[in-house]
Order: structure tokens, then sequence, then C-alpha cells
């Protein structure tokens, strides 16, 4: 086993506390190897002023880390799972699903307790279609600003405006300390997540049997089984994070049950469906959901969507 273990993250602060997680748990595991952590800067990092959907979403906040992978300069690379493309490298393989924090998106307010809650015509900051289409769908009356930026940045600028609220993913509000700030955890009826929001993807070179092995240490299966059907339907729908789409994996260790929705952009059209699986068909879940999403409409929202 090597000596020197090399992770590549992001540098922003939730990106460094997850890569800071896996790292404290690869240690507790292997004492005897050395672990170091590689910031590196990607695209979605450079562009902030730009709209996620107008600067395109495949690989945003993982590209220049799959270079660092393929070149050697790292031996594994820490993501969201959420921001990992259906599609990467053939020569790279996600070799760790971690655990799963909460799911939820939550909503920041200084007045209303919820949603529900907020006055006609309020303004809600998000930088995510997927938000922003089940909102208008729950809420068509609501106005909607896109924000950019990490998760302090994003609180900061919430502070300084006059926005009603901020829609934001629970585990990185919680990750950082700062639960305190959540006024409402949505509920999965109003707004489902994005595909692997809540849990970490750890990716490594598919020739590197020494760094799979040791991943293996913090994989979680039945998670793993979760996120492929919600990649799975993802995939199908040929959609990136940048499509309104929600879906959600649940399992009891013997069933797997999937739900998932499309809307359009401004929330007129909304389409939501669930299947269940045996949980080792994970991959049939998925791809048959997505095909009864088609079937009900969400192919032809999907395709005016990436007309515009």
């Amino acid at each position: 086993m090597s000596k020197v273990v090399r992770l590549g993250t992001r540098g922003s602060e939730l990106a460094l506390w997850q890569t800071r997680w896996v790292k404290e748990r690869l240690k507790q595991n292997f004492p005897d190897v050395e672990f170091e952590t590689v910031v590196i800067k990607t695209t979605g990092d450079r562009n902030l002023d730009s709209p996620l959907a107008q600067i395109g979403d495949k690989g945003l906040f993982t590209k220049e880390l799959d270079i660092s992978l393929l070149n050697g300069d790292i031996e594994l690379a820490v993501h969201s799972m959420k921001d990992v493309p259906t599609e990467f490298h053939e020569d790279l393989t996600i070799a760790a699903v971690t655990e799963r924090w909460n799911v939820s998106d939550v909503l920041i307010s200084r007045s209303a307790k919820s949603i529900q809650d907020l006055p006609e015509g309020a303004v809600l900051a998000t930088g995510s279609l997927r938000r922003k289409a089940q909102l208008l769908h729950y809420r068509p009356d609501l106005r909607i600003v896109d924000i950019r930026g990490n998760l302090n940045t994003r609180f900061r600028k919430f502070d300084e405006a006059d926005w009603d609220g901020m829609i934001l993913a629970a585990a990185g509000v919680e990750r950082l300390g700062l639960g305190d700030r959540i006024t409402q955890k949505i509920p999965t009826d109003v707004m489902l997540p994005a595909v692997g929001q809540g849990c970490f993807a750890v990716i490594t070179r598919k020739e590197n049997q020494e760094i799979i092995e040791m991943l293996v240490s913090i994989h979680q299966p039945e998670v793993a089984e979760c996120v492929t059907a919600e990649r799975a339907l993802l995939r199908a729908l040929e959609g990136g994070c940048q499509v309104p789409l929600g879906a959600l994996a649940t399992t009891d260790g013997f069933r797997l049950r999937l739900e998932g929705c499309v809307a359009s952009l401004d929330g007129r059209k909304y389409f939501r469906d669930q299947v269940e699986f045996p949980v080792d068909e994970a991959q049939s879940a998925g791809e048959k959901l997505a095909g009864r999403l088609i079937k009900a409409g969400a192919g032809e929202v999907l395709e005016e969507i990436r007309k515009v």
C-alpha cells in the first residue's frame, strides 16, 4: 500500500468538510498511511457570475479533478454525489458511496415559518432549476431569483438582500454548523431532492486496486443501491443536475422504492410517479420510472427545456 494517499477536492468550506470526513475515517482504518488533501479549482468555482444552467453543468464541479486523477496527481477525489455526472471517463470509477445525511431541502427565512406561510409574491433565492420548478408548481405566485456561491457566500448575500427566503440543501447547512438558521425542512412531498443529495462519492482510477480495496471500508452498499436507482433515472432522462428533476430512493434492505418528478421551468407542467423493485434491481427501477414519466409527458417538457 502506498504510504501517501492524496485526496483531491474543491476548495469550498463544504467540500473541505466532506474531504476531512473521508480522510478521518480512512485514517482510522489505515493508521499507517499518510493522507494528504490537494485543493483543485474547478470550472464551477471560477465562474460564479452566471447561472449554472447557462454555463453547462456536466462535470462543472468534477472535470478538473477527473483530469488530476487520470494524470496521477491524486489517488482519489471526493465529491458531493449530486455533482457527479452520470457519465464520466471510462478509466474512472465510483469506488465508495458514503452514508447519507438528511436529503431534504430547507427554507431559510427571516419572516415565514414555511413555504406555505410566505406572503403572496414572495421572493425566494435558489441556484437550482429543480428547486425553482418544484417551488413554482407548489406556489405559482412566488418570484425566484438566482443565487450562486458557496454556502457562506449565499448566507451573506441573503443577509444583505431583502429576499423573503432562500432554499439550500439541509445536509450542507448542518455540516457547517448553521442548522440554527433553518426555518423549515421542506417535506419531500413538496420538493424531491437532487439525485444523490446528502451523500459523497469517492472516485478513483479503475486500475488502482489498492485504493479501491481501501475504500471498501467506508462504502455503504444500501446507500449505493439507492443512488444507483436515482442516477439510472437521471441517465435515462438524459439530464444533468440542471434539469428540473427530483428523485429519492429508499430501501428497507429488501425492497427499493424510487420516487421521481419532472417539472417545466414555470412549474405548470408537473409529472411525478414512483416504482418499487427488489433492492438488487436498482438500475431497472430507475429505467422503469423514467419510462413511466416520459410516457406521462415528461419527455416533452425536457425537450422544451433543452431547446432554451
